[in-house]
């Protein structure tokens, strides 16, 4: 791999001379690609690139909104280019992928980025407006059309090239986006196409946010890992020591919970130094109470962050800490290292010793050791109220204010309840469990005060209330002849077949789990998939197992499998209100996410390495794990995506790109990092 310094001396021998752009630049040559592909999804043609100092990720988005979109992950940067309402759909085609390019600034300073070449079938491009800055910032603008005016870029026209350039805010090398017209003419309404009714583009985009180390190859994966290549591209893509990316565009950086599930999921595949690294991310992130964080802000996006509150102008990483799951699943996922792979049992003495400097204050430095017992302290201590008193409004609330806080964090995904399933009768209890375990396992004794120690000592009494209390809190009931009404009533406002639906339910009343409980305690009667945490993270009882591979194995839509997935929320029995805000079209609605399959997966497979489950409960288990890896299979194209949607035609569902509706509320990642866990996630054998 080249570096930043042999590029530079590279530049008197391939600088390249174009109208486009006002100062030096130079493409440096690499003799391997390290990483290029692409990736067509839904109206998104997706060019991932990676080498040396660069990282980014092209995006074209066809239809009749068209865009130009580049991603970095260094600094989770990137620009943006959104074109006017056409009233004809128009199609991108890259004609020359990516390339790695340096280009300096006036101040002569590398800027590190791509170059590539594309034709759009238009009839003309006018441009709306172009965001140069953080992604966040160019995600507010794709959803809400709104970004910060300081962060606003001027537009050059010189000859048959657009360009946009502009510093940081702080005076930090910053960003450019040009855009040099190869076919057709640049006029001042806009871009005009050629005879044939082609655009030919060359676009210039680079960042100069500080790049990233590549993590990959034998340093993250096992050979256990299964040959898929596009999983490895997509993990690799979003690999680095320094973190895990969540997702590309729209999530190119460090998210707690992403991390912690992948990890999780991919132990089996994944190397001990990049385990590491993953759960070395989330401690140097960690608050000082011991919550995880959810989400940093970074570069121009904490330089906003901290003046609008008052700070000085500073770059240092923001942290959001407003989720509350990945708070309790730090502990599950560490015991899952330390104490239950052999890598890890052989690697935890001189892995909890090793210090760990934190994200947002680089003058303080913590040990692993340290820092874990941190957060089993805080998991001790949300925990207590329920333990001691028993009943829903004690269990672990959503923070007041807020409408999400587990991984359906949009403001619908919990059915606008106070109480998630998912955080309260399975995350919660299995923390302390690990709580538990870590303690007798002596691993952290070094580490603890005496009142650690204490705190530490009842997390297994408590997780055993957890269990045993916090899941029947949940439990909905509905005789057959109402279960019955509801799916009828519902399928007939999707206009999808019911007859599967309705012969699954027989003699006895339709039980299941609540989505989450209301500010009253009351369970809001959405069936879900978070079942699937239960079967990783747990030992469910045989009812339990039962209740849960019924209800949610069952056609849709009286459970939640279709032949496009299985379904991450089903809203059936609660009525019109809510079923219109849990739709196909709905981030976290009746659509199928690629890890929540995942998970379900794995649980069933941990589940029956058990010893102690009654025959029939292993038959059901069996034929829900097939039924599962058939769908899952069917999807495999869509599989490295974040999420996905359905159509229904000739009596069968079938997978769509989320985002190719125009009714989407958003679009979907095409590369995400909990959508590799299949390289660890593989049918049984």
């Amino acid at each position: 791999m080249i570096g930043p310094r042999f590029a530079l001396a590279l530049l008197a021998a391939i600088t390249i001379s174009t109208p486009s752009i006002a100062w030096p630049q130079s493409i440096v040559a690499v003799p391997q690609r390290q990483l290029s592909y692409q990736l067509t999804e839904g109206q998104n043609l997706n060019a991932f690139f990676r080498e040396g100092d660069v990282a980014a990720h092209l995006l074209l988005r066809s239809g009749r909104d068209p865009r130009i979109l580049v991603a970095f992950p260094a600094g989770n940067s990137g620009v943006g280019l959104w074109f006017d309402h056409l009233d004809c759909d128009v199609s991108w085609r890259l004609d020359r992928p990516p390339e790695s390019i340096t280009v300096e600034d006036d101040e002569g300073r590398p800027l590190y980025g791509i170059i590539a070449r594309a034709t759009v079938t238009a009839p003309r491009l006018s441009v709306r407006q172009a965001v140069l800055s953080n992604i966040r910032f160019l995600r507010d603008y794709q959803a809400v059309g709104a970004f910060p005016p300081e962060v606003v870029a001027p537009m050059r026209r010189r000859g048959q090239t657009l360009s946009f350039r502009r510093d940081r805010l702080d005076g930090a090398p910053g960003y450019q986006l040009t855009v040099r017209v190869l076919r057709g003419r640049l006029t001042r309404e806009g871009i005009v196409a050629s005879r044939d009714g082609v655009i030919g583009l060359e676009i210039v985009a680079v960042s100069g946010d500080p790049p990233l180390t590549p993590l990959d190859g034998a340093e993250l994966l096992t050979d256990r890992a299964a040959p898929d290549q596009a999983a490895r591209d997509t993990l690799t893509f979003l690999s680095f020591r320094e973190k895990f990316l969540a997702g590309s565009w729209r999530f190119n950086t460090y998210f707690g919970r992403d991390t912690l599930m992948s990890l999780r999921l991919l132990m089996p595949v994944l190397q001990p130094a990049a385990i590491e690294a993953g759960l070395g991310s989330v401690l140097a992130r960690l608050a000082p109470t011991g919550e995880v964080a959810h989400e940093e802000g970074l570069s121009e996006f904490a330089l906003i962050e901290h003046q609008r509150h008052g700070g000085a102008v500073a770059d240092a990483a923001t942290l959001d800490y407003g989720m509350i799951d990945d708070d309790f699943m730090l502990a599950p996922v560490m015991a899952n290292y330390l104490l239950d792979s052999s890598e890890g049992r052989a690697r935890a003495a001189n892995y909890l010793d090793r210090m760990v400097v934190s994200e947002s204050d680089p003058g303080s430095r913590a040990s692993v050791g340290a820092l874990l017992v941190a957060n089993l302290r805080f998991v001790v201590e949300q925990a207590r109220p329920f333990a001691a008193n028993p009943r829903p409004l004690t269990l672990v609330s959503i923070r007041p204010g807020r409408m999400s806080g587990d991984w359906r964090d949009s403001d619908e995904g919990l059915g606008r309840g106070r109480f998630a399933y998912d955080v309260n009768a399975v995350l919660v209890p299995a923390a302390l469990t690990a709580a538990d375990r870590l303690l007798n396992a002596g691993v952290l004794d070094r580490y603890l005060a005496a009142t650690d120690r204490a705190a530490l000592a009842e997390a297994g009494a408590m997780a055993s209330i957890w269990r045993t209390r916090a899941p029947p809190l949940f439990n909905v009931s509905l005789p057959v002849g109402e279960a019955r009404a509801a799916i009828t009533r519902y399928a007939e406002s999707l206009g999808v077949g019911a007859d599967a639906a309705l012969a699954s339910i027989r003699g006895r009343p339709l039980t299941f789990h609540a989505l989450s409980l209301d500010d009253r305690g009351a369970p809001i009667p959405i069936l879900h998939s978070d079942e699937g945490f239960a079967l990783l993270f747990g030992a469910p009882s045989p009812a339990h197992l039962d209740m849960a591979v019924a209800a949610t194995m069952r056609p849709f839509p009286a459970g939640l499998l279709t032949d496009a997935g299985l379904l991450v929320a089903n809203p059936a029995f609660a009525g019109p209100e809510v079923q219109a805000r849990f739709t196909r079209n709905h981030y976290h609605g009746a659509v199928i996410w690629s890890w929540q399959q995942a998970t379900l997966a794995a649980g069933y497979e941990h589940q029956l390495a058990r010893t102690d489950l009654p025959a029939a409960t292993r038959r059901r288990l069996v034929a829900a794990q097939t039924a599962l890896w058939r769908v899952i299979t069917e999807s495999r194209t869509l599989q490295s995506s974040e999420l996905w949607s359905w159509d229904y035609r000739d009596g069968r569902f079938f997978p769509v790109p989320f985002g190719a509706d125009g009714a989407d509320v958003d679009e979907s990642n095409a590369a995400q990092l909990w959508s590799t866990v299949y390289l660890s996630v593989q049918p049984p054998r």
